[in-house]
């Protein structure tokens, strides 16, 4: 009887074994290519969710899985739910997923600043150059982005983390002038920068 009940628990153990062979694992990125922490991972049949985990702080994770055909669905806070549709599971492996899983960022969780650059005459100065920056307590500044206003004055920066504080600097022909907007919630702010260039006027 020991004889068997040995024999029985080593079939168990291989088994488990086996069972933790089979399954999905793979890595959660952002668009900077930065592991996503607590990651939820979803796996689905027939829209029924069948098993979750969350990845680690490197956004590494991995899912035990029977043999199947699933739907893998990728879901953090501040980011756009992402799914990988049809993912076949064999027996006894593990399928890696890579790690290029990245999840775009929830716009209704950023800061959007967008704006319009005018002259001394409020006439809107297309190529302006626009800067983005973080402002920090200490009243230091780390620069984000620059884009350029296009023909009409306006000007969109991509979104950015929620903040206190953020500074924009217009420029041309010489001519500068910056804003500082501060920032409560994610939402679009919006602002105007009023350059003290006169266009040469003609008859």
């Amino acid at each position: 009887m020991r004889r068997i009940g040995s024999i029985f628990f080593c079939l168990f153990v291989f088994a488990a074994a086996a069972f933790t062979q089979t399954g999905v694992k793979g890595k959660v990125r952002d668009p900077k290519g930065d592991g996503i922490a607590k990651a939820t991972i979803d796996a689905r049949q027939d829209g029924q969710s069948v098993r979750t985990t969350t990845s680690d702080s490197k956004g590494n994770f991995s899912l035990n899985l029977a043999p199947g055909l699933y739907n893998i669905g990728f879901e953090a806070n501040g980011y756009s739910l992402g799914v990988l549709y049809k993912v076949e599971v064999k027996s006894g492996k593990m399928r890696d997923l890579g790690d290029r899983l990245i999840l775009s960022r929830d716009r209704g969780s950023l800061v959007l600043v967008r704006g319009i650059v005018f002259d001394k005459d409020q006439f809107s100065i297309g190529g302006a150059k626009v800067e983005l920056y973080v402002v920090a307590d200490d009243g230091s500044e780390k620069k984000v982005t620059t884009v350029f206003s296009n023909i009409s004055g306006d000007f969109a920066f991509k979104g950015i983390d929620v903040v206190k504080k953020v500074r924009v600097k217009a420029s041309f022909r010489g001519f500068t002038a910056s804003k500082d907007i501060d920032i409560d919630q994610p939402q679009v702010y919006r602002t105007s920068l009023i350059l003290d260039y006169q266009r040469e006027k003609t008859n």
